[in-house]
């Protein structure tokens, strides 16, 4: 596998200028259905302008159809949220739908159809045990961390690839003026001194978020005055793919994290739970005799089942990362939504390199790239890799 220097990659986010915001009438919530994606293949690759291509990406990635897009700049939010905040450490916002359900199902399409997927393993070790981990869904992840930012190469080195002299016009996101160079060019630098980052800054290779995702972010950040620099997309086959109860509350996101979660494509159901406390010191020594205050408080909270359909958003916001666990469960089932696909985005900001290194070493690995094959209605392995996975 060839090895890149890290010079070679990066981008900025896109303007989170916000655009007049124009409700949509038509919210249906038909399911996207499984048919042939060739003439909406075809229509979404003749009015947009080139890929995106970089030495990072294993593949060109296409722009958003012009009609998609026109419809997240101005038909977003679909209707506005309902605040859930009734409960301890609770404070979500709920959208249904953020993105109106036809449009929604046309971008889950488009998404599972270009975007590089990944089918990640790792081994974690508990005490002296080694355990090999399979991810149970597809994964790819795009971004940097707050300490750098993708600018484009003031001296890019030619190309004999043609892509590479199709412009992108894209707004820059950290430097908020429209960029005329080619996307390929877009190196990572420091943030603050704007000077090429060290080579040993990071373990895998960032990739820039490509313009079909950085649309979406800009609409998001336009709703929720949030300010992300990473886009996570999880793409479930079935209803036999799964997230288990979790809470993204690392470190490397700062405190009170704001995280935006958007499902496509079938409905899954999104479940939720408060944490229990920790166990006091005078728990441990008298387990029998202590009784811990805060144990009643959590006692007192209910369980929170959410069905999330094509074009739904929450917001997870405050102390719900800290307090509360959530989770995709399977779904079982011989048709509808428990054999539909689905796709979740997920919007955050991490704030260190620590972010970095743990979103693309779970969410990328160094397995082979897995794309939508329409022939065959499912995923399938190709022999492109990521460039440069571990790095330097």
């Amino acid at each position: 596998m060839s090895k890149r220097t890290l010079e070679s990659f990066f981008k900025p986010k896109a303007s989170t200028n916000p655009a007049k915001r124009v409700k949509p009438n038509d919210t249906s919530n038909d399911a996207p259905s499984e048919t042939n994606e060739t003439d909406a293949k075809d229509d979404a690759t003749t009015d947009n302008g080139p890929p995106d291509t970089h030495a990072s990406y294993p593949v060109p990635i296409p722009q958003l159809p012009s009609h998609i897009s026109v419809a997240l700049t101005h038909g977003t939010p679909a209707k506005d949220p309902r605040a859930i905040n009734n409960q301890p450490d609770l404070d979500l916002l709920y959208f249904q739908p953020f993105i109106a359900r036809p449009t929604a199902n046309e971008l889950f399409k488009f998404l599972r159809r270009e975007l590089p997927f990944y089918r990640v393993q790792y081994t974690i070790k508990r005490g002296t045990v080694e355990t090999e981990i399979n991810t149970p869904r597809y994964t790819t992840v795009f971004g940097i961390d707050d300490t750098s930012i993708f600018i484009h190469d003031p001296e890019p080195q030619p190309s004999s690839e043609g892509s590479d002299s199709n412009p992108d016009l894209t707004t820059d996101h950290n430097q908020g003026h429209p960029q005329s160079a080619p996307f390929s060019t877009l190196i990572p630098v420091e943030k603050t001194s704007q000077t090429p980052i060290r080579a040993s800054k990071y373990q895998y290779t960032p990739r820039p978020i490509p313009a079909c995702l950085t649309h979406l972010q800009t609409a998001v950040e336009s709703t929720t005055g949030a300010t992300y620099n990473f886009c996570l997309v999880n793409y479930y086959a079935d209803g036999n793919d799964s997230i288990s109860y979790h809470s993204d509350d690392e470190r490397f996101l700062g405190a009170l994290p704001d995280i935006a979660s958007l499902s496509l494509g079938g409905e899954r159901e999104f479940l939720m739970k408060h944490k229990p406390p920790p166990q006091t010191s005078q728990e441990r020594s008298s387990p029998a005799t202590i009784t811990n205050p805060a144990r009643g408080s959590v006692a007192q909270t209910q369980p929170i089942k959410m069905p999330l359909s094509s074009g739904d958003m929450v917001v997870m916001r405050g102390s719900t990362q800290s307090q509360w666990l959530h989770s995709i469960p399977k779904r079982k089932g011989k048709g509808g939504d428990a054999v539909r696909g689905r796709i979740n985005i997920t919007f955050r900001r991490a704030m260190i390199p620590a972010g970095t290194n743990n979103y693309y070493r779970y969410n990328v690995g160094v397995g082979p790239v897995w794309r939508w094959d329409e022939s065959k209605q499912e995923m399938v392995a190709r022999p492109e890799k990521f460039g440069d996975e571990g790095a330097t």
